[in-house]
């Protein structure tokens, strides 16, 4: 039986916990976005109760893009608001370094889809690889993230976004 999220809505707000991977290999991240949508992601989902932040990003990638990853240590943690629909939303996102268990599970280029299930819609996700040389000229979510990968830092830092 599918843990619930920790993911909830009231009349005017949302609350999002959620932790992403940061998979970046020969020069490339690899992002993900709706497909009937511009701006890109990082890849990973929403936390289910009684689920360790380790155990949402290596199911998240088995569910979604039929990956083994390695989760190798937290990178950011983020509090981000956005308006999400109608609602304006508030997230906690802890972005994790992640790497592949198995090179050979994943094609190290291009574009691919997967379904998602978000807030009970299923969603056509679209995963890209995409240079890391170029992260500046994309919309990327959140937009901290932009300096933030271009620093390349080993300290684990925190930070706020407010669209």
């Amino acid at each position: 039986m599918k843990q619930e999220d920790i993911f909830f809505k009231t009349e005017e707000n949302i609350f999002s916990y959620r932790v992403a991977g940061i998979l970046i290999r020969d020069g490339m991240i690899l992002l993900q976005r709706p497909a009937n949508d511009t701006g890109y992601a990082f890849p990973g989902g929403h936390v289910s109760f009684g689920e360790t932040n380790e155990e949402t990003l290596i199911r998240e990638f088995k569910e979604e893009i039929s990956v083994d990853i390695c989760v190798d240590g937290l990178q950011w943690v983020a509090e981000i608001f956005f308006t999400w629909g109608d609602k304006q939303c508030h997230q906690i996102c802890l972005f994790y370094r992640v790497s592949l268990c198995d090179e050979s599970q994943l094609e190290l280029s291009g574009t691919f889809h997967a379904i998602d299930e978000l807030d009970k819609i299923n969603v056509d996700l679209e995963f890209s690889w995409i240079p890391l040389s170029v992260v500046k000229e994309i919309e990327l979510y959140p937009i901290n993230a932009k300096e933030k990968l271009s620093e390349q830092s080993n300290q684990i830092e925190h930070f706020i976004y407010r669209e």
